[in-house]
């Protein structure tokens, strides 16, 4: 039940993505800016050749690869039940959606589209894909600190605290 949910999340959160992306394409022009919340942030559209901050500019066959090559790692632990806590495997869902989302785009149109502008500091434009893998990657990060040790490390016994450990 717990990968039916996160799976519909995930869906849901890639869906999403792609629509905006679209909306985005056909209502602002390339490089055009439009307020979103003032002051905080606004919304440009801009093709992204590259991976974050632009690296790897033009290697699209190499950041698909690459991307496939995470996504299809995370699915596999996801499907082996590797991780159980429900923190991490909603962290999995998370990376895979946003890695889908920009797998889409990068085959699709040779590039990312990007629309997320921070207007308070000096950062790269971005999207909701880029938001999953973020917070996913943070949320496994937590999840393998402070989490995999008590609840799905191997031999112990989902939580039990008078389990023996390794």
């Amino acid at each position: 039940m717990l990968y039916a949910v996160f799976g519909a999340l995930g869906l849901a959160l890639l869906g999403l993505d792609q629509w905006f992306k679209h909306w985005i394409t056909v209502n602002l022009p390339l490089g055009e800016t439009q307020p979103f919340l003032p002051g905080f942030m606004q919304l440009r559209t801009v093709h992204n050749y590259g991976a974050a901050w632009s690296s790897f500019s033009g290697m699209r066959w190499l950041l698909v690869a690459v991307t496939c090559c995470i996504v299809v790692a995370v699915a596999v632990v996801l499907v082996r039940r590797v991780v159980r806590h429900p923190f991490g495997v909603a962290a999995g869902f998370l990376v895979i959606s946003g890695g889908l989302g920009n797998i889409i785009d990068r085959v699709r149109l040779g590039y990312v589209v990007d629309m997320f502008d921070f207007q308070f500091i000096n950062y790269p434009v971005f999207n909701i894909a880029d938001c999953c893998i973020v917070c996913g990657c943070i949320m496994g990060a937590v999840y393998y600190l402070w989490l995999y040790e008590k609840y799905d490390k191997k031999g112990v016994s989902n939580g039990d605290p008078d389990a023996p450990t390794e």
